[in-house]
């Protein structure tokens, strides 16, 4: 399907979607995209060819407007867009917390919004997507949206009233591993391995443990299970992590990201 898209704000996530669909086949004339810093907007110019427009041209000209900007610059950007847009004009919102309702609100009636949770594994071109329709937005915007992300990932339809919980789930996941990772490695340093040798260790070791999950289709006990033998090594590394509530604190710690995203979600409602 051909038609015309802009990204408005061209951060990491913002690059990472315009170099995805750009690999992906379209064309460069398709794209475009706004950016406050003009060093930056050179920059991607130069690296991609992007042509950088003001956001009243993006709006009048794009038939799909990304907004990529931070959650805190979406009121100035909504009173610059109002004027500029019709119903034709298809609205995907990247930003975390913010209800298709603030857009309906904000912007002409009828205008059709897509709410999206990506998560920054879009920067290697492996997103995970949670897309959410709003009171204007039909199956045909949605599969529009799910084409356009499907060159950086997966994506998957939910609720909106779902989105909190993509958000603390996967939306923030990849710092869980991270973090975990971190754990990992400074623990073989602990061990006394050096740090180079740790860190590859452990990051093929969670590659691997990543692709067994996506490739075999097991449920990951089964696949844990088969690593941990009677009286092995395994199982007492199990016993010691159930013993200091991990399960439990990683449980709590996503109940507390899916609350945070609430309330910045009730923030901009009552805004």
């Amino acid at each position: 399907m051909t038609y015309s898209i802009a990204v408005l704000g061209a951060g990491k996530i913002g690059e990472s979607l315009l170099s995805g669909l750009l690999n992906g086949g379209r064309r460069v004339d398709e794209l475009m995209f706004t950016e406050r810093h003009p060093e930056r907007s050179a920059e991607l110019t130069t690296r991609y060819g992007f042509r950088a427009v003001d956001v009243a041209t993006a709006a009048k000209e794009a038939d799909v407007l990304v907004v990529a900007v931070k959650p805190q610059d979406i009121e100035p950007l909504l009173d610059e867009l109002a004027p500029n847009i019709d119903t034709k004009t298809l609205i995907v919102s990247l930003c975390a917390g913010l209800p298709t309702s603030l857009y309906e609100r904000r912007l002409p009636d009828g205008v059709p919004v897509v709410r999206v949770m990506p998560n920054t594994p879009m920067l290697v071109g492996e997103a995970m997507s949670a897309i959410s329709p709003g009171r204007h937005a039909s199956g045909d915007h949605l599969a529009i949206v799910e084409e356009l992300l499907s060159v950086v990932g997966m994506v998957v339809r939910v609720p909106e009233s779902q989105q909190d919980a993509v958000t603390a789930l996967s939306g923030s996941g990849p710092a869980y591993f991270f973090y975990l990772v971190e754990a990992m490695i400074d623990a073989g340093i602990l061990l006394g391995l050096p740090r180079a040798v740790s860190e590859k260790l452990i990051i093929q070791s969670a590659v691997g443990a990543a692709a067994m999950l996506a490739k075999t289709g097991e449920h990951p006990v089964i696949l844990r299970e088969a690593v941990t033998s009677p009286a092995g090594t395994t199982i007492m590394a199990i016993r010691e992590l159930e013993k200091h509530g991990v399960r439990a604190a990683l449980l709590a710690a996503i109940e507390a990201a899916r609350d945070r995203s609430q309330e910045l979600g009730r923030q901009h409602e009552a805004g």
